[in-house]
């Protein structure tokens, strides 16, 4: 089920979107499989402590985090991953470590990577390890208003036979 404060968002700005459950799944790269969509469609985020706030990184699930590419964006080297016990309970009406990309419903600064931006579509957990949104990019993009970086390298071959089809 969808978490609620993000249902409200979507649903307030009448936002069109596809709901798919699937068996548990821990990774990106697991849940993009149980859900049937590429690599490069399924977001996954890096919670980043930049200086002495948290933030919300969003990239490809196959893609990986170029630490000299983050470094540049953020005209910072005062940055790194946060640990799980330093967001939680920033989240607490979602799974931990399945948070949806909306760092705007939870007080955070967002920055997207571009080879994520470029995509039609954009997938992403609901909130729990077993649902994923599926919604055009570009209204993700109007409704969280992130700041699209380059800091992603790819890491996973993106697979072919995921042909996604999408009817909103």
């Amino acid at each position: 089920m969808i978490v609620k404060t993000l249902k409200e968002h979507l649903d307030a700005h009448q936002i069109k979107y596809t709901t798919t459950s699937h068996s548990p799944a821990f990774t990106a790269m697991e849940v993009a499989e149980m859900a049937h969509v590429p690599g490069k469609q399924m977001a996954k985020v890096v919670i980043m402590r930049l200086e002495q706030r948290l933030t919300m990184t969003v990239l490809p699930a196959n893609y990986r985090i170029n630490s000299a590419r983050m470094v540049q964006a953020m005209h910072t080297a005062n940055l790194r991953i946060a640990n799980e016990d330093e967001f939680g309970h920033m989240f607490p009406d979602c799974e931990l470590g399945a948070m949806p990309p909306f760092g705007n419903l939870y007080g955070m600064h967002t920055y997207v990577a571009r080879s994520l931006a470029e995509d039609k579509w954009i997938t992403f957990s609901a909130g729990t390890h077993s649902e994923v949104i599926t919604m055009l990019t570009e209204d993700y993009l109007q409704l969280v208003k992130p700041k699209v970086i380059s800091f992603t390298d790819r890491f996973y071959p993106i697979p072919e036979q995921h042909k996604t089809k999408h009817r909103l």
